[in-house]
């Protein structure tokens, strides 16, 4: 094997960049479980979604507030959709370090929040004045609180320049239009937000099963999931969703409701069997969430469905477009494993038809390749070619370059 002289700098270059586009990312959840006085707002950055919002900014400053600061706001028992505008004020969409927040130019600027990006703030309501006041402290306050500093700065957390900075400040910041009431999600038409969204379709078949409609709607203040399959694919599956008996149409509805709210990421994390709204008895009608990286799968044994969209998400309820009916096995026949391709020129024996519960198995889905599971692509073994798909592209790259640097 040949070396050549300048592998060992383009091997560095190549790893600096490896290096830094892998760092650059950062993680506020984990952040703060390192600092259990934080705990608390910890808790709610996740339960009210902007932890997830955080974590894709490039650019931010995170103003933690402790346990004790915590517990004062939440004495107030705003709900959850409310509680995430008064949190989003504590999200600075710029950079703040110790030293910039003691360097401030001019001793005050003001900066935009998370609850500005909203588009829900009224006027200044979602800018919060900082102003270096005196003895060294800094000092925090909502725009249109009349100038008066409700917080001031405790200590840094955590500074990644300049990506994110953590700093710990000593009370909530406070601001009315924050806290003004919000509509519900329980407030939402379930029905009407699901035709409005290219669900039109599954949406009607809600209304006219009652009973089914109204089960969606009772579970939306506990927490609700559903899984909403697309016009197209309900109006070409319709033909079979008319020879299930009435008890057997209301069960495959409420088979797309899961009793408990479920994030994108929450389902991406949480692989396994899910009950649903059907789940009763010795009928199971559950089936196992599974990703396949940024895919999310809903296997039911019968079919295997995609998410290919949200609708909605604001806790407690998510709704998510799928690709494919969701078709419970109590009712229709399971599919055996695909079995070894025959020989060419021989012909496959006819399997002997059973029925379900409500239905015989000729009203199954036809298999269709999407329903297999795809092979590997035996490409991706040729040549000793590596492929990381968790670090993506770059990583693929790198790591290919710098074979080469050595041939």
């Amino acid at each position: 094997m040949k070396f050549s002289p300048a592998a060992p700098l383009s091997l560095s270059l190549l790893l600096l960049l490896l290096f830094s586009a892998t760092t650059s990312a950062h993680n506020i959840t984990k952040i703060l479980a390192k600092h259990p006085e934080f705990s608390t707002f910890n808790h709610y950055l996740t339960v009210t979604h902007l932890a997830a919002e955080i974590n894709r900014r490039q650019t931010i400053t995170v103003c933690a507030i402790d346990n004790a600061a915590m517990n004062e706001l939440l004495e107030k028992h705003l709900p959850t959709y409310t509680l995430k505008n008064v949190l989003s004020l504590h999200v600075f969409a710029d950079y703040f370090g110790a030293k910039k927040l003691h360097q401030i130019t001019k001793g005050s600027t003001l900066t935009a929040t998370m609850f500005q990006a909203t588009g829900e703030a009224p006027g200044t309501s979602g800018y919060i004045n900082i102003t270096n006041m005196k003895g060294g402290k800094v000092g925090f306050a909502n725009e249109d609180n009349d100038g008066h500093f409700t917080a001031t700065f405790v200590k840094t957390v955590l500074e990644m320049p300049y990506n994110i900075s953590v700093i710990q400040i000593s009370h909530v910041l406070t601001s009315a239009a924050a806290e003004a009431p919000v509509a519900a999600p329980s407030d939402l038409n379930i029905t009407t937000l699901m035709s409005e969204q290219g669900c039109k379709a599954f949406s009607d078949l809600l209304k006219s099963h009652l009973d089914v409609s109204k089960t969606f709607a009772e579970n939306v203040e506990s927490g609700l999931t559903v899984f909403c399959p697309t016009d197209g694919v309900l109006n070409g599956f319709m033909p079979k969703f008319k020879k299930l008996t009435k008890d057997g149409q209301a069960s495959l509805l409420l088979y797309h409701g899961v009793p408990v709210y479920n994030s994108l990421g929450m389902l991406k994390s949480n692989n396994g069997l899910m009950n649903t709204l059907a789940t009763e008895g010795k009928n199971k009608y559950d089936f196992t969430v599974q990703n396949d990286g940024d895919d999310v799968m809903l296997k039911t044994k019968v079919v295997t469905a995609t998410i290919s969209g949200t609708l909605y998400d604001e806790e407690p309820l998510s709704v998510y477009k799928v690709d494919k009916v969701l078709l419970p096995r109590e009712l229709f026949k399971a599919v055996a494993e695909e079995p070894a391709p025959a020989p060419k020129g021989s012909k496959k024996k006819k399997s002997k038809k059973g029925g379900g519960d409500d239905i015989e198995d000729d009203s199954a889905p036809e298999p269709s390749p999407e329903d297999d599971d795809a092979p590997a692509d035996e490409s991706e073994n040729l040549n000793g070619a590596i492929s990381v798909k968790s670090s993506g592209w770059l990583v693929t790259v790198v790591l290919s370059v710098i074979c080469v640097a050595f041939i």
